[in-house]
Formats: structure tokens, C-alpha cells, sequence
């Protein structure tokens, strides 16, 4: 019973790192935009939310300071692909490669720090409920806040007027212009908004999830939270129960070490990106699916008046 609450514990904290990227990155493409650089946005984030901690000992400041990074970065890719009319998968990819060396460069010196010791979080007479307390009220109050990000974003795309609008913008664009909205600038503001909320998954991994930096520790997690809006077929609740599916996987190898399971470390350390293809393989089957939840224009550039 121990080891399983100490499963479930970690797989929503597991779950929490891609949730707030993959959430990102649903906001980017219910706007129309791909952007393929959440990987670097998530390191350098990383290292910036790691080094705000190291100095100031506040984990929201180290939040902050992350999801600005994230926003920085996603800003100058939605200057490129939106009003300069550079590739979208190309410019993300390179956004990918310039968070790896830029995240590598700057964390030199931090790669020995410690931050300051850790707070626990627990919340009273619930944590101590067998199996289920330690499990949900022992969370750090971000795995909550990405919980109740979900609920408000639900709410906003399927209930607001702005969510609408933005819809409406990833599924036409012409019409949208037509009809008076800034296209262009709704889709940077969408980029950027997915991009802070990359940069807060980012300082979640370093400064809560491990914490620790270590040079490329993002480890692939951004690859997975772009792989999760298409898993997800772009809804936020669905998104939040893909992260803590791959979360669940990615924390099965300790369990299973912890129980003293002989499987190749090598295997387990494989599965949750092996996941990743065996679940986009089967989703793939039904292109028509795909279709009806995709947003229509994704990845298509506008330009008004051409």
C-alpha cells in the first residue's frame, strides 16, 4: 500500500511537468500555430527558474522567472513565423536547438548548486487518509494549480466568448480577419502565453520535480507534451489525463525496481517515448478523428489581404 501511494504521489508529480507544457501547447495550436520549440523552452526555463531559486530561495519567484523565460523565447518564434513568415516547424526546431546550447552555456556554474531545503506541502486531516492522502494532499500546490489550469480552460475554449474567438482564429483565419479580429496578434499572444506556460513546466522540472540542474534534464518531456495535444486531439481535460498517463509510466520503472522487478533498466527508461509511438500509432489509424478535433488552418500561415 506504501509503495503504491508513493506510485501515485509521484505520478501526478511526473504528470505535472507535462501538463503545463502540453496545455502550452494546446493554446498554440488552437490558434493555428505549431510550434515544435517547447523542448527549449523548457531548458532554458529550467535553468532560469533553478538560478532564480539558487539566489533568492522562492520556488513562485523561480516560477516567474521561468515562465517568463518560456514567454521571452516563445515571443521572438511568434515574431518569426507570424509576421516575418519563417517556417513554423523549422523555426521551432531551431528554437529547440538554440534552448539546448543556450541552457548548457548558462548552467555552467550551476550544475554543482543546491537550493535552499525543501518545504513540505500537505493538506491537514486529508493527508493522512490510507493510500489516497499521500497520494493527492501531499502535492506540491502547483500539481493543483495545473488541475484547476485545465478546469479554466476548458471552460475558456468551450464557454467564453475569447475562446471562441480563438478557435475560431485556428479554424479560419480569413473568416476571423473578416469579421474584424487581429488574427496575427492573437496568435502571438496565444504563442506567448503557451510559451510561459512551457517556461512553468521548465522551473517545475528543475526546481520541484528533481531538483537539480543538470545539462538536457528536460530529457525529451517537451517531444512528449507536443505528442500529447494530438493524443489529447486538442482537449484540455483529456491532455491532463494523457500527462498523468506518461507520468505513470515514466515513475513505473523505480516502482518496479523498488519491488524488486528484474527488467533491463534500459527497457523501462525506453517506455514512456516508446508509449509515446505506440499511442500516436493507433491514433493515426483514424485520420478522420483527427480531422474533426484538429484545428483546421494548424500550421498554415496568414497573412491579411493576401
Amino acid at each position: 500500500m506504501e509503495a503504491l501511494a508513493h506510485l501515485l504521489h509521484d505520478t501526478l508529480n511526473a504528470g505535472t511537468v507535462l501538463a503545463f507544457a502540453a496545455l502550452g501547447m494546446l493554446i498554440n495550436e488552437r490558434s493555428g500555430v505549431v510550434n515544435l520549440g517547447a523542448e527549449g523552452m523548457m531548458l532554458v526555463a529550467a535553468i532560469a527558474g533553478f538560478a532564480t531559486g539558487v539566489h533568492t530561495g522562492s520556488d513562485w519567484l523561480a516560477f516567474a522567472a521561468g515562465a517568463g523565460a518560456g514567454a521571452l523565447l516563445a515571443a521572438a518564434f511568434g515574431v518569426l513565423v507570424i509576421w516575418l513568415n519563417t517556417n513554423q516547424y523549422a523555426t521551432g526546431l531551431a528554437l529547440s536547438l538554440f534552448g539546448a546550447g543556450f541552457s548548457a552555456f548558462a548552467g555552467i556554474k550551476y550544475t554543482q548548486q543546491k537550493l535552499s531545503e525543501r518545504p513540505h506541502f500537505e493538506i491537514a486531516g486529508l493527508a493522512d487518509i490510507p493510500l489516497v492522502g499521500p497520494a493527492l494532499f501531499k502535492q506540491h500546490p502547483m500539481v493543483y494549480v495545473a488541475i484547476a489550469l485545465t478546469i479554466a480552460l476548458a471552460w475558456f475554449l468551450y464557454r467564453s466568448r475569447a475562446g471562441l474567438v480563438l478557435r475560431a482564429v485556428g479554424e479560419s483565419p480569413e473568416s476571423a480577419h473578416a469579421l474584424g479580429y487581429p488574427v496575427r496578434r492573437i496568435r502571438l499572444l496565444a504563442v506567448v502565453i503557451g510559451g510561459a506556460l512551457c517556461g512553468v513546466s521548465g522551473a517545475y522540472l528543475s526546481v520541484v520535480y528533481t531538483p537539480l540542474w543538470v545539462e538536457g534534464m528536460v530529457a525529451g518531456k517537451g517531444w512528449i507534451a507536443l505528442a500529447l495535444t494530438t493524443f489529447a486531439t486538442w482537449r484540455p481535460a483529456r491532455v491532463l489525463l494523457g500527462a498523468y498517463l506518461f507520468g505513470g509510466v515514466t515513475m513505473l520503472e523505480l516502482f518496479l525496481q523498488n519491488q524488486g522487478v528484474e527488467v533491463a533498466s534500459q527497457f523501462l527508461s525506453m517506455l514512456p517515448y516508446l508509449a509515446t509511438i505506440v499511442v500516436l500509432v493507433l491514433i493515426s489509424r483514424n485520420a478522420a478523428f483527427i480531422r474533426i478535433n484538429m484545428p483546421a488552418s494548424i500550421g498554415k500561415p496568414f497573412f491579411p489581404g493576401s
